[in-house]
């Protein structure tokens, strides 16, 4: 019983010495300058930071990344909604899907959809679409990116009633 207190107290003070000598670093001058980031996201220009962070999309001054063309993005998921979303990120603009079958179809596609501008138009909006065995014709890729945009301008033609 005697020696499990003593070696209680050893351990107490060991940790109360090793706790004191960290002010001995109280006094010491770190160098600003040799922790910056010169290049990459994290680079700091004039002491602010350039990279983004979470906390930036909820900032109330717009830049927060890529803006995303909301009828795009619901026509993308409307349409192909036969594939299984797999990740789907607004503020970058990917859509990604698993492998699924079209209603009454025979192979099975996966699609990676792009929207990279806010404008409802047909350079915003990228598809690339995958079946099992390779990537697609360019007639299937392109008939299901016009699906899309059609698909785009009438949500739009909706909400504007409203």
């Amino acid at each position: 019983m005697t020696l499990i207190r003593i070696k209680t107290a050893g351990m107490l003070l060991a940790g109360v010495a090793l706790l004191a000598s960290c002010g001995a670093f109280e006094n010491a001058r770190l160098d600003p300058d040799a922790y910056k980031v010169e290049t990459g996201p994290n680079a700091t220009y004039g002491g602010v930071q350039s990279g983004t962070s979470l906390f930036d999309a909820f900032r109330g001054d717009g830049s927060a990344g890529v803006k995303v063309n909301r009828f795009l993005w619901t026509a993308s998921l409307q349409v192909l909604d036969f594939l299984p979303v797999q990740s789907a990120d607004p503020f970058t603009g990917v859509i990604t899907t698993g492998f699924g079958r079209p209603p009454g179809g025979g192979s099975a596609y996966r699609a990676t959809i792009l929207i990279s501008d806010p404008a409802l138009d047909a350079r915003s909006l990228k598809v690339a679409l995958q079946t099992q065995g390779g990537p697609v014709a360019a007639g299937t890729q392109r008939a299901v990116e016009d699906a899309i945009l059609a698909r785009a301008r009438q949500l739009r033609s909706e909400a504007q009633r409203f």
